[in-house]
């Protein structure tokens, strides 16, 4: 004889698990909506302009420009391609004649606002 029962709904077969935990929907913020920190667009400093242009950029892509600067003028060290050896443009934006790689961002982000 079959069963008069309501047909289970997903949520309520999902649930018949002993121990099973439900996963809550987090309603997520529309994309965008605000560039994030690494989206926004910043000026460069006039020594940093000299390198990557005088719009406003966004972090990531003053980055890429500034890679492109050093591989296209071959400034990393041939023998530890992580050392930056800083020509006359780059020196006024590190302070220094030579960075590594892991110290160039903490230099840009002195010259962007």
């Amino acid at each position: 004889m079959p069963s008069k029962e309501a047909p289970k709904t997903s949520e309520q077969e999902a649930g018949d698990d002993v121990g099973s935990v439900k996963a809550k929907k987090v309603a997520k913020p529309a994309k965008g909506n605000k560039p994030n920190a690494l989206q926004q667009p910043l000026q460069p400093s006039e020594d940093l302009a000299a390198v990557v242009g005088e719009e406003k950029l966004a972090r990531g892509e003053v980055v890429s420009k500034v890679w492109a600067y050093i591989k296209a003028n071959k400034l990393q060290n041939p023998e530890d391609g992580r050392e930056i050896l800083a020509d006359d443009k780059l020196q006024k934006v590190f302070g220094k004649a030579k960075v590594t790689m892991f110290e160039m961002n903490k230099h840009l982000a002195q010259h962007l606002k």
